[in-house]
């Protein structure tokens, strides 16, 4: 009896291949689409989900699993994802952080949900289309979350929180390919999705526009508030800090001569603070949510590559464990923008030691 495996079909040329490739290679393939679209209005969901998850997604996914002749279903996916993403990404604006809602989607969605569904369906692991690999340490018995072969579409950064388990029945079929090689494929195919564009912004978000999606969902978080310098002094006043991320620079209405940004976001005392771009460099933060990959919580310090954002180039560092789920990361050199909120992702050559949520800088 074949092995059977479920592949998230988004509608992109990614997982399509990765349902492909499992053809190819044997599998008994269910492909799933997740409807999520959670928009509180209709116009938002014609505006934005057309281009993921939406009706063309699901089109294009269930084209390519008829030409594919694999089974293929829609599931309703709605409520997890406005409580587990949406309402984690309102919340953690509104606590003054920048959140990466695909960390959320993948864990919590992907690889939880929808696997543990695939489960009761007789499935072994779950696939999707996403640039990663999976290995496994013969001296510990750990499953290994290893970058991509092509480094420009790596996407580890968002795949970190994945638990052993989740590791094990996880499936990253395109993820030994390039991207021309992805596209070479579903070309020779004949996959409708083969040509497709990338969608970069995120999905839930009409027109890539979190401000405005934001002030729909919770307008409360937009209070005015003071724009405070280095000294603590009132130079300005800003429009709720839900819309100034760390490292801004623009639009902050500030006429001071020279260019400030925006350093540090206080939702307790809804406050801005701004200064000048060397005081964006820190060389530590700490993380929270800390999940180790590669080994348990180490008890000495290790010495790791660290990359705080998803366009980071990874910087020397060293990370030590923490109680409750912390750890401390300490760069050998001052690194821009480190933003609470955001992902720090820990390697050592293509192995993703672990990860965590930046929780601040210093």
């Amino acid at each position: 009896m074949k092995e059977r495996i479920v592949v998230g079909m988004s509608g992109g040329v990614d997982s399509s291949v990765a349902a492909a490739l499992l053809v190819e290679q044997g599998y008994d393939v269910v492909g799933i689409t997740m409807r999520v679209a959670p928009s509180p209005t209709g116009e938002e969901t014609a505006s934005r989900f057309g281009s993921c998850c939406g009706t063309e997604a699901t089109d294009d996914a269930r084209e390519v699993a008829r030409a594919l002749g694999i089974r293929h279903y829609l599931l309703n996916m709605e409520d997890e994802f406005e409580q587990k993403v949406i309402g984690n990404f309102v919340a953690a604006y509104g606590a003054g952080r920048t959140p990466v809602p695909c960390v959320a989607c993948n864990s919590e969605l992907k690889f939880g949900s929808l696997l543990g569904r695939a489960r009761a369906w007789d499935a072994a692991a779950v696939a999707t289309g996403h640039y990663a690999r999976i290995a496994r340490d013969s001296a510990t018995g750990r499953h290994l979350l290893l970058r991509a072969a092509d480094p420009r579409k790596d996407q580890t950064d968002f795949l970190w929180p994945l638990s052993q388990a989740q590791l094990a029945a996880a499936r990253f079929p395109v993820g030994a390919l390039t991207k021309d090689e992805v596209r070479a494929t579903a070309r020779r195919l004949g996959l409708v999705t083969a040509d497709k564009p990338e969608s970069q912004e995120i999905c839930f978000v009409p027109d890539d526009d979190y401000r405005g999606y934001l002030r729909r969902r919770a307008p409360g978080m937009f209070q005015p508030g003071a724009i405070v310098d280095r000294r603590g002094s009132v130079v300005g006043t800003h429009a709720g800090i839900a819309a100034y991320t760390v490292g801004q620079r623009r639009g902050l209405g500030l006429a001071s001569g020279r260019p400030l940004y925006v350093v540090d976001l206080d939702a307790e005392r809804n406050t801005v603070r701004v200064g000048d771009a060397a005081d964006l460099d820190s060389d530590r933060l700490l993380a929270e949510a800390v999940n180790f990959i590669a080994c348990e919580p180490p008890r000495a310090a290790l010495r790791v590559e660290a990359k705080i954002r998803h366009s980071h180039r990874p910087a020397a560092a060293t990370v030590r464990a923490l109680e409750e789920g912390r750890a401390q990361v300490v760069f050998d050199t001052p690194q821009r923008a480190a933003s609470p909120g955001q992902s720090v992702v820990f390697y050592d050559g293509d192995v993703v030691v672990g990860g965590g949520i930046i929780a601040r800088s210093s």
